[in-house]
């Protein structure tokens, strides 16, 4: 299935990336994974007052870390992300919205 993962930084700064999903309960699993190990690599920090941490709040919490200026210099990195997250949350339209903090579909 083809999905297109849409991450707005700002305004003005929005990318977009198509991706090939894997549904296979063990490619979603290392998506897992991958996301979870990013989240601790970067030192995120949760963003509910109680501290727990859902899955939609790590992506939210690795794409802020990463940054505009490391999707827009590192297209690589940027595409691993979005194959991750899409992988991840198998659905074929996904939009990270970092200023309004939601994660839609």
């Amino acid at each position: 299935m083809r999905s297109i993962v849409t991450i707005i930084f700002n305004e003005r700064q929005q990318l977009e990336y198509a991706v090939d999903i894997d549904h296979s309960p063990e490619a979603q699993a290392m998506a897992l994974e991958w996301l979870e190990a990013k989240w601790e690599q970067l030192g995120c920090e949760p963003l509910r007052h109680s501290g727990k941490v859902l899955l939609l709040d790590k992506v939210l919490g690795v794409a802020d870390a990463l940054g505009y200026d490391t999707f827009a210099r590192n297209a690589d990195r940027a595409q691993e992300f979005a194959d991750q997250t899409a992988t991840a949350l198998g659905r074929p339209s996904i939009t990270i919205d970092l200023p309004g903090l939601t994660v839609g579909f």
